[in-house]
């Protein structure tokens, strides 16, 4: 007796299942061969139409007004931008204080009392301990204020304006600016030992050249006051800084 043994291909329902799975499968092997001939057809460029990657930074075109990628918009953002002082016009500290020192310079120079502004005098005599003492007034004859400060110029001269004796020797007062409206005066002294104690040898000048503080022009006055020393022991004429009043 033949006995015959069932395989599972033989089993209802295997083949069926077997059947569809091969089915499917060159279904989809058609359509991957279908999908392959579109884009053989149709090429492998991109589309024109599409955006290209460009390397480098973003920016407006020109003549765009727009904010730039990443950038802020301060008139959104509430921020200004920091003022640019250069820009302005505004000076800075360093170029300030440079206007500042020239502008008093010039206020200063522009007050300072002129020769041509002044009168030169010689005042009365004040002895003491051996000493004769001048005052040398100066007055401002202008109509404006003006100012003298320091030390003026002073020489004694004969009557062909040869200077007689050295140079007066300054005194160590401190120094200050005097102000002197239209008709005020200034003095300075001028003192020397008397010749007849010091031994000094002696001339009598014709005139006193005085040279206000600062100024280059001088004023000559007649000297009426006698002999002063011009050399030998304790020769020497001393002057003092100016200051406010005629020394009376």
């Amino acid at each position: 007796m033949t006995t015959f043994r069932r395989t599972d291909t033989d089993r209802p329902g295997t083949v069926s299942a077997h059947r569809a799975s091969s089915a499917a499968r060159r279904a989809a092997l058609l359509a991957g061969v279908a999908l392959l001939s579109v884009l053989t057809a149709c090429g492998t460029d991109t589309p024109s139409g599409s955006p290209k990657s460009l390397s480098g930074t973003a920016e407006p075109a020109s003549g765009d007004s727009t904010t730039a990628p990443g950038s802020s918009d301060p008139s959104e953002s509430g921020a200004s931008a920091a003022p640019d002082d250069t820009a302005a016009g505004t000076p800075t500290d360093a170029a300030s204080a440079s206007a500042t020192a020239s502008s008093g310079n010039a206020a200063t120079a522009s007050s300072r009392c002129h020769t041509s502004e002044l009168r030169a005098s010689v005042g009365r005599n004040d002895p003491g301990a051996g000493q004769e003492n001048f005052p040398i007034v100066l007055t401002n004859r202008s109509g404006r204020t003006c100012t003298v400060r320091g030390y003026p110029g002073a020489a004694f001269v004969d009557s062909s304006g040869k200077q007689l004796g050295p140079d007066p020797k300054r005194s160590t007062d401190s120094v200050t600016t005097v102000k002197l409206g239209p008709g005020q005066s200034a003095w300075a002294g001028l003192s020397f030992s008397n010749p007849e104690i010091s031994g000094a040898r002696t001339a009598t000048p014709a005139s006193l050249v005085v040279t206000p503080p600062d100024e280059k022009d001088s004023l000559t006055v007649k000297w009426t006051q006698g002999e002063v020393p011009v050399s030998g022991n304790s020769s020497s004429v001393r002057l003092s800084v100016v200051r406010v009043g005629s020394g009376a």
